[in-house]
């Protein structure tokens, strides 16, 4: 126990007047804290539009709700339908013509080859030979215009099976509707807006800052902390825009939540403490004599004593006016 009081007596010689080497008597920058304010929103907003015209036969969705698998909306796709139905019968048409077809050549094909036996013999005649050969020729160019012509009705198929598809106005799954803007009933036109969905999975937080704002944020870990209606949260940088705007002379930037599980909706409030260099320069309380009446200093290199002007004042230090003799870094002497 002894030799813990004599310890204590060293420090208090190293420090008069203190027990904590970090309270040194030197001129600091100044610093001001600001807060900045922001408001929640969705990261994403899109306008449901259709691709297709026709009569609007169901909306699955209200303003508020969440997508899911279910589309928004389906437009009536009877025409179209009987469109597919032609279409496949068609092709049920066509592959019967190709079966048909391939018989007949199977059959074209040995009477061909009868004749050619007999022509060997000289028991047939050539003409006989040549006319069954011209008929086989043309079953086989046959094949391969009805085959050309089932591709094409395919290709016919699929585009009317994409274009029924596109009756079915489909959104991302876990976006919200914002906003309605058609009825079943209404007649619709190609582009004709529909909803408008937001995407609040992720919240999003705009901020116009200033150039000092914005170097205090940099210099901030890549995720900080900060509060959301009063609570704390967490955030990072999602993007600046280096392009100023003359008016607020600001440059807009953009937060994002991070690991975020509260309410989901934009209206939020974001605040975000910042401490940035402000004019003058910090000194500490315990330098400073007569602060209120004729505030001075003194310097501990030289002994000089200067009169200051005091500009605001925080619970430890004085923010005084710049003075020539005054720099960051210049020690004081106690009073």
């Amino acid at each position: 126990m002894k030799r813990i009081r004599i310890w204590g007596l060293c420090l208090l010689c190293l420090f008069p007047g203190t027990g904590f080497a970090d309270e040194a008597l030197t001129v600091q920058p100044a610093q001001k804290t600001v807060q900045l304010t922001g408001y929640t929103r969705s990261d994403t907003t899109l306008t449901l539009s259709s691709e297709v015209a026709g009569k609007v036969q169901a909306v699955h969705y209200e303003v508020g709700d969440t997508l899911a698998e279910k589309p928004f909306a389906e437009i009536d796709a009877t025409f179209i339908d009987f469109r597919i139905e032609n279409t496949r019968q068609s092709i049920r048409k066509i592959q019967a013509a190709r079966k048909k077809n391939a018989s007949q050549i199977a059959y074209l094909q040995k009477e061909f080859d009868r004749l050619n036996r007999l022509f060997q013999k000289d028991v047939g005649t050539e003409s006989r030979l040549d006319e069954a050969r011209e008929r086989l020729n043309q079953a086989r160019l046959e094949t391969d215009t009805l085959a050309a012509e089932e591709a094409a009705l395919k290709v016919a198929l699929a585009e009317l099976r994409e274009r029924r598809r596109r009756h079915h106005i489909s959104a991302p799954k876990g976006w919200i509707v914002v906003g309605r803007r058609v009825e079943p009933g209404e007649i619709v036109t190609v582009n004709t807006p529909l909803a408008e969905i937001a995407d609040f999975r992720n919240l999003v937080v705009p901020l116009s800052v200033t150039g000092q704002e914005l170097a205090a944020t940099r210099s901030l870990p890549e995720v900080f902390e900060a509060r959301l209606e009063g609570e704390p949260v967490r955030a990072r940088i999602e993007w600046v825009n280096p392009e100023f705007d003359e008016k607020t002379r600001k440059l807009s930037t953009e937060l994002v939540l991070v690991d975020y599980d509260g309410e989901r909706r934009g209206g939020l409030r974001f605040t975000l403490p910042l401490r940035i260099e402000s004019e003058g320069l910090r000194v500490p309380k315990s330098a400073v004599v007569s602060r209120y009446e004729n505030p001075r200093l003194t310097l501990k290199q030289s002994g000089e004593t200067i009169s200051v002007m005091v500009l605001g004042e925080s619970e430890k230090y004085l923010i005084v006016a710049d003075h020539p003799r005054l720099s960051v870094g210049t020690e004081l002497a106690a009073p």
